[in-house]
Parts: structure tokens; sequence; C-alpha cells
């Protein structure tokens, strides 16, 4: 369990599981967000130690022993797949818990979290960073106003495409899981930031995958490179989801309203411009109350000089920052588990509707356990390393194998970073 400590501190003592992508949350775990970092876990113990050693914080390889750590809360930044059985874990250990997206890769992993959860009484909340730029948060707070109206349209776009050689430096062995990832699963960087500015939960969702070998070429991943997904709301309104690696880089967000529409600029950066542009019909607007168009730079609320030098736009500061007050507050923050497991369903549902080619699939309500329970034995996933039963097919071409050229040129990348895994 959980140990229960001496001081009387204010900040959220937290460890957190993975030094690569984690060291993001690490770093942020400042006292402006009201966290101090205490235990760092990850398997990979020579660059454990030497991060460790950076934020002079005790380190573990093993999970249940960094569970014995004194400390409050637990941040998993671990594999895309493996979320949902460690958060569960730490849970029932006792400690509160941020998961990076998705916050389930199963629908079952995803009824489990939601009781873990209840039945712990602990704070969870999905790190999905993409809502919390500087845009988003903008766009969120003008749909509030009123001033757009009610949501009936949304675009979300994270289409982010990499060199082979990227690709494979991030994806060591044939059987990693960003080789085997559909197209649909990494939905929330684009389907998160809609759901924030509207408040909309999906209620049902169809799926379409592109496949396109050609694109895969020269790696070993066998999944599809991108996908559209859409999603009917329990507002009524529908959202179009667009990713996830084919070319032509793409961030990109827009809502269309009752009474207008607002959007993120598109432009060169990895943000677009960094500007929200906002519109209303000639025939919509009462003299002199708003402009017919207007395009600017938002501030942050707050914090912008921590929010400005963190990741993702600055999310991965506001990430830590809602997460802590959450906790301190006992308020659930808005990416709780519900919204989370939800979002995270979209993409396994979406997949299944793009096996169909397109067929509507309804999305159970977790917070009833008569709606979720018909998912507690469903592990239907492409991976079979204990997350999944490994029958959902990677592409809707099935599985298949990597070019002999595309195989040769990432063993080579494998070797030269250093991997010592299996590749099969």
């Amino acid at each position: 369990m959980a140990k229960s400590s001496s001081r009387k501190s204010k900040l959220l003592r937290v460890g957190v599981v993975g030094v690569g992508r984690g060291q993001s949350f690490a770093s942020g775990a400042s006292e402006v967000a009201g966290m101090k970092l205490v235990a760092l876990c990850d398997t990979w113990e020579e660059r454990l130690k030497t991060v460790g050693k950076r934020y002079g914080v005790a380190t573990y390889t093993s999970f249940d022993k960094f569970l014995g750590h004194d400390m409050d809360a637990v941040i998993l930044a671990n594999y895309f797949h493996q979320h949902a059985p460690f958060a569960v874990k730490a849970l029932n250990a006792g400690f509160h818990v941020m998961s990076e997206t998705a916050s389930n890769s199963t629908m079952a992993d995803g009824v489990a979290l939601c009781r873990a959860v209840e039945k712990t009484g602990k704070t969870y909340m999905l790190a999905e960073n993409y809502p919390f730029t500087v845009f988003n948060m903008e766009m969120r707070r003008l749909y509030k106003t009123g001033e757009l109206g009610r949501c009936l349209y949304a675009e979300g776009e994270y289409n982010h495409p990499m060199d082979s050689e990227s690709r494979s430096a991030i994806a060591p062995g044939q059987k990693h899981w960003r080789n085997l990832l559909p197209s649909t699963y990494y939905c929330t960087h684009a389907l998160a930031p809609l759901c924030y500015i509207t408040e909309a939960k999906p209620v049902s969702v169809i799926g379409l995958s592109m496949a396109c070998r050609e694109v895969d070429d020269g790696t070993a991943r066998v999944a599809d490179p991108g996908s559209v997904i859409l999603t009917r709301n329990d507002d009524g309104s529908v959202f179009r989801i667009f990713g996830l690696l084919v070319p032509g880089h793409s961030n990109w967000y827009r809502v269309h309203g009752s009474k207008g529409a607002m959007e993120t600029e598109r432009g060169h950066g990895y943000f677009g411009s960094g500007r929200v542009r906002v519109w209303h019909e000639e025939w919509d607007r009462k003299m002199g109350s708003v402009p017919a168009e207007r395009v600017y730079h938002p501030d942050w609320p707050e914090h912008g000089d921590l929010a400005h030098r963190a990741g993702h736009g600055g999310g991965d500061f506001w990430t830590n920052f809602h997460f802590a007050n959450a906790v301190r507050s006992g308020k659930p923050p808005f990416l709780d588990v519900y919204r989370g497991v939800n979002m995270s369903s979209v993409g396994i549902l979406a997949w299944r509707s793009a096996l169909q080619n397109g067929t509507p699939i309804d999305m159970p309500d977790f917070k009833k356990e008569s709606s979720r329970r018909a998912y507690e034995n469903d592990h239907w996933s492409p991976w079979q390393d204990g997350t999944g039963d490994g029958k959902a097919p990677p592409s809707i071409l099935g599985t298949p194998k990597p070019s002999a050229k595309g195989l040769a040129a990432a063993r080579k990348v494998w070797k030269r970073i250093g991997y010592k895994g299996k590749d099969i």
C-alpha cells in the first residue's frame, strides 16, 4: 500500500514509469505544478540509472518494488498498450494515477480501469496533452461564452509522418507495439481537443482505414498508415478525426456551431501558425456585436512562461498541473477515467468498424455497469504480450509481411541504437 509521509507537504510526491517519454513529466514535476518527483521506474536499467542520477531520485527496474516507494501518485509513460494493467495495479495499491494515452487498448481493460477507480476512490487522469495547447484552451473558452452557439460539426487532425529511419528507431523489434498499431488506435490527439472544447462524448463510431504498403516500405511496420473516424456524439454533433502517418504533416482543429465557426490557422509549423480564426455569417451577426472575422494569437490564462517551455505546445505542463490540482481538491479532472476510456475506446471500435468497411458501432456507457459489463472479457487486440489476445489484424489487408528491404533497413537502425531484443 502507499505509505503515509510524516511530512505535511502540499506537493504531490510522484513516481514516473518510463524514462523515455516519461522525462517530460519528470522535468515538469515542479512546485508550480504542485508536484515533486521522488522515483523513476523502467526496465532499461542503463538509461534508468543515468536519468535517476540527473534528477537525484530513487530508481526501480521492478514495478512492484516501485509501488513500495513512499509517494502519493504514479505517472505512467510506459508502452501505449500497457497503460491500463499498470494503472489498475497502482490504483489498487493506493496511488492516484495519471496515464499517458491511451487509457486502454482493449475494451476489457477499459472496464477494469473504470471499476478500479470506483473501487479505490483514487484520482485518475488521462495525460492527453493536446487539449492544453494555447489555441485549444482559447477555443474552449470561446465556445463556453456561447458566441458560436451549439456545436454541429468539428474536425480534428493529428497526422505525424516520419522518415523511415526515425520510425524504425522508435519501434525496435517486429512485434513492437508501433509496428502493429492499427491506424485508428492513436486517435486521442485529434479527438480529445474537440471533446475538451465542446464537452461532447462519442456514442457511436465509424472507421475507415487507408492501406498503402508503400508508405512503410522502408520499415518493419505492417499496420496501415492512416484512417478517418466519424463519431456521433451525445449532443447530436458529428466529429471527423484524421491521422496518423500519411505524408503531409497536419495538426489542426475546427468547430462549426449554430452561430459561427472557429479553427486553428494552418501553417508550416508543427501547430500551424498558432493563431485562432473566428468567423460568422453576415446575416447571423447582430449589428456591432462581433466582427465578421478575426484572427489572433491567444494568450495563456496563466503560467505562460512555464507552458512555453514545456513539450507538446505547453500541454505537458498543464497535464501535471491539472492532475495535481485534482488530487488536492478531490474533484475529478476533466479528463477523468470515463472520458479517457471513452475516447480511447473510439480507436478500438473504429478499428472494428474499419474491418467491416465502415459499419457504425455503438459505444457503451462506461459509467453504467449494465452497459459496460458486456465488454468485461473483450481482450481483442493485435498484441499478445498479456495485454490482448492477438486476434485483431493490424491492417485491413490482414497481417502483411514487411518487405525484405524494409526489414533489412530496420535491423540496421536497431543495431545502431543498441537494441538487443528479439526482432521477430
